[in-house]
């Protein structure tokens, strides 16, 4: 590939994140430039006696309107002098730069700007020595008592019984809430099943269906908390109309060497409750360990000087918004419902918590960029391609997922993401000593 090599640049910085090029070409630039735009715009041009596009280039000039040549030129120079200006002066743009001419006169020179955001210089502080401490790992035995009434309880049995309510037992209920005598959005619901004394519902709910038998049809008159999630019920008298369709007693199954053989290889309680604490502790341990990756990170954010660029706020706002619509669909909800919850307007929420959040993804993004150049930290086609095999066996029955398996975008992500795990491994190598 030919060179502009006499091409001239200058750098200014605009801010920490944008900064703008002066470029100037010559003679030997535009003329490049030149045969370029020709064998672009010969490929429409006839010229008598050749087929279309195989005429001499230098005939088809003749037949070829001056200033169309002169703006294909000109925009095949620009193009190409913005991109080896850049690599030469060793700046990553974030996007296509912005370009302005200052001057031109077609075959002598050509002088204009080039704009754009730019991976910024980051400033590391010391990330060798962050203050973030792991957790220690401890199983009380509160929390395996507490996961064996879980394990009774998904073992309960449940009968019929025709006698008032009481705490303990699950009634399955009709109900409907009405604010004002209109009714509420997600304040009915039919043959819904509910542990009395569970705290599900609202203050008041489950205490009024205390004392109720089977057919039972009442209004209860409650308020809901002033710090209710939704906006439009925090605080808000309502009235639900319930109806108890069935009461359960529910049994649940003494805990002895009996029960447990019929829960997996265990001969006794005390080998029950030994599995119990280790898959509690190996839980916690997990759970930790990720925590305390987010607190480096975090944190060795917060003590680098970081310019945030625009764009990649911008990005990561997208990218936060389309997660939540995603998780939000799981829930049967949609984003404006749930905006509507919080009592915001799209952009109040855009611009709060979404932008900050945006922003301290990008931090540490950046961060860990610098951190992984500084170390040298690499992921290797050999971990890609072992990566992408392991992937491959899990989604086996996947068409579409092998599919998009072989696709270099999903291996270009694949191995930022794997750089990625891999710096944030080595700030917890360096900082658990």
């Amino acid at each position: 590939m030919i060179k502009y090599k006499n091409m001239k640049t200058q750098v200014k910085n605009i801010s920490d994140v944008k900064v703008e090029l002066t470029i100037s070409l010559g003679k030997e630039e535009l003329a490049t430039a030149e045969q370029v735009a020709l064998t672009k715009l010969a490929r429409d041009i006839k010229v008598g006696g050749f087929r279309k596009g195989k005429a001499p280039l230098e005939m088809v000039k003749k037949e070829i309107d001056p200033n169309a040549l002169a703006g294909e030129t000109a925009e095949n120079a620009m193009s190409k002098a913005v991109a080896e200006a850049f690599m030469s002066e060793g700046i990553q743009a974030l996007d296509r730069p912005a370009v302005e001419v200052k001057k031109y006169v077609p075959g002598e020179e050509l002088e204009f700007t080039a704009e754009a955001e730019i991976i910024p210089k980051v400033e590391l502080g010391d990330y060798k020595k962050l203050k973030a401490k792991k957790a220690t790992v401890k199983v009380s035995k509160k929390e395996i008592d507490e996961t064996i009434e879980k394990i009774r309880e998904n073992f309960a049995e449940k009968k019929d019984v025709d006698r008032a309510a009481k705490n303990g037992d699950e009634v399955v209920i009709d109900f409907e809430g009405k604010k004002d005598g209109v009714p509420f959005e997600g304040g009915k619901s039919e043959h819904f099943p509910l542990e009395l004394g569970s705290n599900s519902f609202i203050p008041g709910f489950e205490e009024g269906i205390v004392g109720h038998k089977t057919g039972d049809e009442f209004d209860l008159d409650l308020e809901f908390p002033a710090d209710y999630h939704a906006a439009d019920l925090a605080g808000a008298k309502v009235v639900f109309t319930v109806k108890v369709g069935h009461i359960h007693e529910k049994s649940l199954p003494e805990v002895n060497d009996e029960f447990v053989t019929k829960l997996g290889e265990f001969k006794t309680v005390d080998e029950f409750k030994k599995q119990i604490e280790e898959d509690l502790k190996s839980q916690k341990e997990s759970e930790v360990t990720e925590k305390f990756k987010d607190d480096l990170v975090r944190e060795l954010a917060e003590i680098s000087k970081i310019p945030v660029p625009e764009i990649l706020i911008e990005d990561q706002k997208r990218s936060i918004e389309m997660d939540m619509q995603q998780n939000l669909m799981y829930s049967g909800l949609t984003l404006e419902q749930y905006l509507e919850r919080l009592g915001k307007t799209r952009e109040e929420w855009l611009e709060g918590d979404v932008k900050k959040a945006a922003e301290d993804r990008v931090k540490a993004g950046l961060a860990l960029a610098e951190v992984s150049k500084v170390e040298k930290i690499d992921a290797t086609v050999t971990e890609l391609d072992e990566r992408i095999k392991q992937m491959k066996e899990q989604y086996a029955n996947n068409k579409e997922a092998l599919k998009q398996l072989e696709s270099d975008e999903v291996r270009r992500d694949l191995a930022n993401r794997m750089l990625t795990e891999k710096t944030v491994d080595l700030l917890v190598e360096l900082n658990s000593k």
